[in-house]
């Protein structure tokens, strides 16, 4: 009985985690969906949204935190976090002077998130499985991250749009890591049917 406690304890970590992945999906697609179409074309609604999607990353990575032992016991998610918190500010602050600030902060940000991500997503490797996805989406928006810092320093528009990409691919890492950790839970269930 008491072998079974660890395998019982993962297998409620991954049904939390699936049901997180697909959520942060459904919301980062929905908030893409409205930056390339309604956004785009109302500048109020931009700004809102700007300041929203750093206020939903501080959000969820508490609430995906207090789910897996508090914050003290995942402190990549703590420093996650903070900068998501102190970002969404940073973005209100930034919406009164330029987009291209609000590109830089975004930058910034991209680059802090996704190195905490990616060691967040290392260490649930060895609990959870199936990081792999995670591990790239943290790596691509530290890069993105710089891309965004240098593109605030130049001359062309800059909008919403050039922020969406980005929010793009961490819809597609969600899902991919929600997908994967459903597959996975079935590939392990089915021997144990089978015999």
């Amino acid at each position: 009985m008491p072998s079974q406690k660890p395998d019982t304890l993962a297998q409620a970590s991954n049904t939390w985690l699936k049901s997180y992945y697909f959520v942060r999906f459904a919301v980062s697609a929905a908030w893409v969906a409205l930056a390339f179409t309604v956004a785009r074309t109302m500048p109020p609604l931009a700004a809102i949204m700007l300041v929203a999607y750093p206020a939903w990353d501080a959000l969820a990575n508490f609430l995906d935190a207090q789910r897996t032992g508090g914050l003290s016991r995942n402190k990549s998610q703590l420093l996650n976090f903070v900068i998501s918190a102190l970002t969404t500010l940073a973005v209100a602050v930034a919406l009164t002077r330029s987009m291209n600030t609000v590109l830089a902060v975004y930058g910034v940000w991209a680059v802090l998130s996704g190195v905490f991500q990616l060691i967040t997503a290392v260490r649930r490797w060895k609990t959870n499985g199936a990081q792999w996805a995670m591990i790239l989406s943290g790596a691509q928006s530290a890069l993105a991250g710089l891309f965004f810092v240098k593109m605030a320093g130049g001359i062309e528009d800059i909008g919403i749009t050039n922020v969406a990409p980005y929010a793009a691919f961490g819809a597609f890492y969600f899902l991919v890591s929600a997908v994967w950790l459903t597959v996975s839970d079935i590939l392990r269930k089915s021997p144990r049917t089978a015999s």
